[in-house]
């Protein structure tokens, strides 16, 4: 008997989200907040403190990625060899469908605040309550976005208990699944724009991800400067401004 309630979890997170709310749950990258509407993320934004020039990310799977994104097929071949094969974590940024169901349902000003220069990232491979939370959401037309459940600056975290009272208290809907997998990272997901092939984060995984990409598509990622040098994993920050 499994100690873990994924398909009734995931359905919590839905239906949070579906009347408006926040929920915070666990990934193998570190525990994160989503809402589905511009007021829910809105709340989140401010709980975290974030600055105004942050992007959310979309939750999702290959098959959102699919559907979402309108990238050539050399990006798509790419990130479904890490995903399929390598089973790797990645948030995939590049153009998307702006008539998609989805993105039409989050509303215009939800979806300039998760956009950056007519790109989309979409976070996938991060476990299975994610993965289920994204089936429901795609099977029923809801959107989820969202970000780490962090105040800004302050680090991912992989425990619930070390997610700060301003985020839990913003949330309907808490998850815990105690420590998460990628926790000896200390960043979460790595971000790689599939299009032009920069690297917007250095995050869990990145040194799997560098050999993937090198190997199989001759594709040089540059070195991480390490945790001391760039602890958020974020590169040229100040020009891409995802989150």
């Amino acid at each position: 008997m499994s100690v873990l309630d994924i398909k009734g979890d995931a359905r919590r997170v839905v239906d949070a989200v579906k009347a408006g709310g926040v929920a915070v749950f666990p990934t193998d990258v570190g525990y994160a907040g989503t809402g589905g509407c511009e007021a829910a993320l809105t709340r989140f934004f401010l709980a975290k403190g974030r600055g105004a020039h942050k992007r959310n990310a979309m939750l999702g799977s290959l098959a959102v990625h699919d559907e979402v994104h309108d990238m050539p097929a050399r990006g798509k071949e790419m990130i479904r060899a890490l995903v399929l094969d390598y089973d790797l974590p990645i948030s995939a940024i590049g153009p998307y469908r702006a008539d998609h169901p989805l993105l039409r349902r989050l509303g215009d000003a939800a979806l300039s605040a998760s956009t950056e220069g007519g790109t989309l990232a979409i976070l996938m491979n991060v476990g299975a309550l994610e993965a289920e939370m994204a089936r429901l959401a795609l099977a029923e037309g809801q959107p989820l976005f969202g970000s780490s459940a962090n105040l800004t600056g302050t680090g991912t975290k992989f425990r619930a208990e070390d997610v700060q009272p301003e985020i839990r208290s913003c949330a309907d809907v808490v998850i815990d699944y105690g420590l998460q997998k990628y926790h000896r990272y200390r960043r979460s997901s790595t971000m790689i724009d599939f299009t032009s092939m920069e690297v917007v984060r250095i995050g869990s995984c990145y040194e799997l991800i560098q050999d993937v990409l090198r190997r199989h598509f001759k594709v040089e990622l540059p070195p991480d400067p390490g945790l001391d040098a760039l602890p958020s994993g974020h590169v040229r920050e100040a020009q891409r401004k995802y989150a």
